[in-house]
């Protein structure tokens, strides 16, 4: 029987505040612990990010400002999950 339920709970789940603005998700244990393999350092939380990874941010920065159209909602993330 439980078993049954946690199958019901096995999607992801966008959460949203009283005006319905997305302001995080739910992701299920089995899609959260395949995404820590995938990226074994998710957890390690840093104070100040690689510059590897600042350089990252500023170049899709800079496309997002130059390129708006093609931004897509993050519904379809989700549905790519």
């Amino acid at each position: 029987m439980i078993f049954t339920h946690y199958k019901i709970m096995l999607d992801k789940q966008i959460l949203r505040d009283l005006q319905g603005i997305p302001m995080g998700i739910f992701l299920p244990m089995p899609v959260w612990e395949n995404l820590i393999h995938k990226y074994p350092d998710i957890e390690i939380i840093d104070n100040e990010p690689p510059r590897w990874e600042k350089d990252f941010i500023d170049k899709r920065l800079n496309m997002v400002n130059n390129h708006p159209e093609r931004l897509k909602p993050v519904e379809m993330l989700f549905e790519m999950l």
